[in-house]
Formats: structure tokens, C-alpha cells, sequence
């Protein structure tokens, strides 16, 4: 049984349908832009976070540090536990809306990006629709014309 090498009539198929790879290739760097921009978002919220977690817990730290501390009265050891979660709530509390904060930020930033990314991919798609268009129009024509002068050429010939 003999096989046959479709490779010329696959090249001449995918030529027939003209591609942009530089719209390929526009979308890819756009792509990857976005997610520079949202791994940089990202990055930086850590890094609040990260610190934010280390003054609290410093803080608290040094809160315990005073309650551990020798006292001379027995009732001073009740006011110092009751000091140390009078302190530990009024920490959480400003710490926790710090947080919200930087959650604030990061939702802020990441709908910026999402919003900013949406109209540049628009324009992409729009400008490569337009073109893939003309091309194809152009193709369309061409074909017409070659088959209209092949069609002349037989009715000439009758």
C-alpha cells in the first residue's frame, strides 16, 4: 500500500489562511506583563503583611514581658494579666484593620490591573480582527479574480 506525503498540500492549506503570529506573540508579552504586574501586587501585600506580623508580634512580646515580671503585691499580678489582655485586644484590633487594609489594596490594585488588562486585549482583538478581515477579504478577492479569469479563458476557448 503506498502513503502519501500530505505536507505540500498541508503547507498550501495553511498558507490559504494567512496568520499574525506578531498578534500571538503581542498577546503572549501582554500576558505576561499582567502577571508581572499581579505577582508584583501580590509580592508587596506579602511584605506588608509579613512586617505588620512582626511588629504585632514584637509588641505582644514586650506586653509579656511586663506581666512576667516580680511584682510586690499579689494583687499587682491581676492587674498585670488584666493589662496584658486589655493591651492584647486593643493590639488585635488595630493590627486586624491594618490588615484589612492591606487586603483593601491588594483587591483595589488587582481590579486596576484586571480593568486595564481587559481594554488592552480589546484593542488587541479588535486591531487582529480587523486585520485577519482584510486579509482574509483580500484572499477572498484574489481567489474570485482567479477563478473569474480561469472561467473567461474556458468560455473563450468554447
Amino acid at each position: 500500500m503506498a502513503t502519501t506525503d500530505f505536507t505540500k498540500t498541508y503547507q498550501d492549506f495553511l498558507g490559504a489562511f494567512p496568520m499574525d503570529t506578531k498578534a500571538i506573540q503581542d498577546a503572549f508579552k501582554t500576558q505576561a506583563a499582567l502577571s508581572e504586574r499581579l505577582s508584583k501586587v501580590a509580592l508587596e501585600a506579602a511584605e506588608k503583611s509579613t512586617d505588620l506580623s512582626s511588629k504585632w508580634a514584637k509588641a505582644a512580646l514586650a506586653k509579656i514581658g511586663e506581666v512576667s515580671a516580680v511584682k510586690e503585691e499579689p494583687a499587682d499580678y491581676t492587674k498585670a494579666a488584666t493589662d496584658f489582655a486589655s493591651a492584647s485586644a486593643e493590639m488585635a484590633a488595630e493590627h486586624m484593620a491594618a490588615f484589612a487594609e492591606i487586603a483593601k489594596r491588594v483587591q483595589l490594585d488587582t481590579v486596576e490591573l484586571m480593568l486595564a488588562a481587559g481594554k488592552d486585549m480589546s484593542a488587541e482583538a479588535t486591531a487582529v480582527v480587523q486585520k485577519a478581515t482584510a486579509d482574509v477579504t483580500a484572499a477572498a478577492k484574489k481567489a474570485t479574480d482567479e477563478v473569474q479569469a480561469v472561467a473567461k479563458k474556458a468560455a473563450a476557448a468554447k
